[in-house]
């Protein structure tokens, strides 16, 4: 795991300052790479790549970055792993004379072998930028989940590209807010199609490839998933194949010259992967973050358990209201852009913890969107089974439960009523695009305090309804599978950017074994009514791997979802932390803001949802667009 970063003329002329950019780029994701420091340029000063590096496969100096093929013309920079590396090697060795034992060389080896196709051959998480001086091009790529970030920009006949946005800034003309990806945060709290909140700065989407040849920059799709059904096999048998290809990606992301930790939150997810990372590494560390100051924030009980099981060892850490107060600009540095929810906030303090021990750490992601984890998805599928039970359409296909078998299964929805009700009282039966749209819109609780008029709200959906409906993944009409692809696309690639930034600002190594493309492939073909039998979530994974979880975990019917105790702490110890950076708000007339209704949430006097999007988003102006000058200042 590294930061990259680099430039290409696309005028075949010598980039002023290049060698500049490329140090000040390099220092701003130093972070992200503490073990060393690499930069490399062509004799025309038309290109330059920069690396920082974290050592965890071949830990040697043979193994640094920006990496020149032995005898040829072609040089990488690199951030991942590449799993499969040692089959990869073995493969292609008689072709290639390896210098080190690093899977960032079997890029290069397999790229001289198959060209930009060597991307069918990548089993991991990766970003990278390879210069092949025979046509003076530059290929780049990033891994089909978005694990790794890929962040590039176009400004005087140059591109630059970086593993975070913050690197971009010095070469920018000027630092303003792009107003679409503006509007898509504060419906979604996170962008879709590769736009940033930075005006000029793009994010090359997940399973996407980018070439720049001849002063042309070529962007395609090289991979994607399909909800290709199997209606031929049984539940025994996808569970079966389910657990084959679990256990093989946990021995590949165990993989590391390194000691390995895991993430465990007291969920099925984290539990599972630290219970089979246990296979493969000896009794291995396991880290939790926990709210002890009030009731029902504190999950590190469930976490005990399962580590227990496994032998491991658990350091679970105690998180308070003066370590936010401490570190939430820092949080909101290393983003780049606000966020979601106050979980980046746990995760941060967790991976800093987990960094004093070990350089790579396994987490749970992506489970939750492969196998329907989250409570909007029964939500949702409660109002379609009511319609279908009324209209007897059934028969149709839509539908993977009937209403009668879903109600069990209801309870789970306890906690959530305030959310069925506001659910409903926005209307019932739409089309499915607009239920699940209004299901995941969070702009409701911020009407009033952001200049809608300004913003297009109406494209966001559109924008929304073109991937929700895209026929090419899911080609009938399921809800279910709708639901999840769409979260799959554009959900998960927002909790990856802060998997990715808040272990990274650490300069630790976050792998996601879920997130395996034999797995994701093959869980993508698993009927609905067996990934969600009954409406209970994540049926299949909890049935497959019932004999490794402790049956406390897979019978919760309140994981909470790493909770913070925001509300409480602003009753308290945060109170004029929030209230002044809130004021701030209102001070600098920020755009599309009403600083009116800003006063209206402060003298509330409650900490909500709408208060903590209002901070996240005061932060980050403050942080890039009221230092702008700071930026562009690093390289005059």
């Amino acid at each position: 795991m590294c930061g990259i970063a680099g430039a290409i003329s696309l005028i075949q002329q010598p980039i002023p300052k290049l060698d500049k950019k490329l140090n000040v780029m390099s220092d701003l994701i130093a972070h992200r790479g503490p073990d060393a420091k690499g930069e490399w340029f062509t004799d025309s000063g038309t290109v330059g790549l920069a690396h920082r590096r974290l050592s965890i496969i071949d830990l040697s100096s043979h193994a640094n970055q920006p990496l020149q093929g032995p005898g040829t013309n072609t040089v990488v920079c690199f951030n991942g792993e590449i799993y499969n590396y040692q089959q990869l090697r073995s493969k292609l060795n008689s072709n290639w004379n390896f210098n080190s034992y690093s899977d960032t060389e079997t890029i290069l080896a397999n790229y001289h072998s198959k060209g930009i196709k060597c991307l069918d051959d990548l089993r991991g998480m990766f970003a990278f930028a390879l210069y092949d001086g025979r046509d003076n091009s530059l290929f780049c790529a990033r891994d089909r989940f978005g694990i790794k970030p890929f962040y590039y920009t176009q400004v005087d006949n140059v591109l630059y590209f970086a593993s975070e946005a913050k690197a971009l800034l010095p070469v920018m003309p000027n630092i303003a807010t792009n107003k679409h990806a503006l509007a898509e945060y504060l419906t979604f709290q996170y962008t879709l199609n590769g736009e940033t909140l930075f005006e000029g700065i793009h994010q090359l989407p997940a399973g996407y490839a980018l070439k720049v040849k001849n002063g042309k920059i070529d962007i395609w799709r090289y991979w994607d998933v399909k909800f290709d059904i199997d209606y031929d096999h049984s539940e025994t048998y996808f569970k079966k194949h389910l657990k084959d290809l679990m256990y093989d990606s946990m021995s590949l992301h165990t993989k590391a010259d390194v000691e390995i930790g895991s993430y465990v939150s007291g969920g099925v997810d984290s539990s599972l992967v630290h219970l089979l990372a246990n296979k493969h590494t000896n009794a291995p560390l396991a880290f939790n973050g926990k709210f002890t100051e009030f009731s029902g924030y504190d999950e590190s009980a469930f976490a005990a358990e399962a580590v227990a099981k496994s032998g491991g060892h658990l350091i679970s850490s105690e998180i308070t209201s003066r370590d936010f107060e401490k570190t939430f600009r820092d949080i909101i540095y290393h983003l780049d852009f606000p966020v979601a929810g106050p979980g980046s906030f746990a995760q941060f303090m967790i991976s800093k913890v987990a960094a004093e021990k070990v350089k790579v750490v396994l987490g749970g992601q992506g489970g939750d969107e492969i196998f329907g984890g989250y409570a909007r998805y029964t939500i949702a599928y409660l109002e379609q089974c009511l319609k279908a039970a009324i209209d007897g359409t059934y028969q149709d296909g839509n539908y993977v439960v009937t209403i009668e078998s879903i109600i069990p299964n209801l309870t789970m929805l306890k906690e959530y009523k305030p959310m069925l009700k506001q659910f409903w009282q926005q209307g019932l039966f739409e089309p499915m695009e607009n239920r699940y749209f209004r299901l995941i819109d969070r702009s409701n609780d911020l009407k009033d305090e952001i200049q809608w008029n300004e913003l297009n709200k109406e494209s966001v959906f559109n924008r929304f309804s073109d991937i929700f409906n895209n026929p090419n993944n899911v080609k009938k009409n399921a809800y279910f599978d709708k639901m999840t692809h769409y979260d799959f696309k554009c959900f998960l690639p927002s909790l990856l950017q802060v998997e990715d930034r808040m272990s990274m600002a650490h300069g630790l190594e976050s792998r996601v074994p879920f997130l395996d493309h034999p797995l994701i492939e093959f869980a993508a073909t698993i009927p609905a009514d067996i990934k969600f039998k009954n409406g209970n979530m994540k049926y299949m994974l909890k049935h497959a791997f019932k004999d490794q979880l402790p049956k406390s975990i897979t019978n919760r019917r309140d994981k909470m979802g790493f909770p913070v105790p925001l509300k409480e702490w602003y009753q308290g110890s945060l109170k004029l932390f929030i209230n002044q950076i809130l004021e701030s708000m209102i001070e600098n007339n920020r755009p599309f803001i009403n600083g009116n209704a800003v006063k209206e949430v402060l003298m509330n006097q409650h900490f909500t949802r709408k208060t903590w999007g209002l901070l996240c988003l005061e932060l980050w102006y403050q942080t890039f667009h009221d230092k702008a000058k700071c930026y562009r200042d690093k390289i005059i």
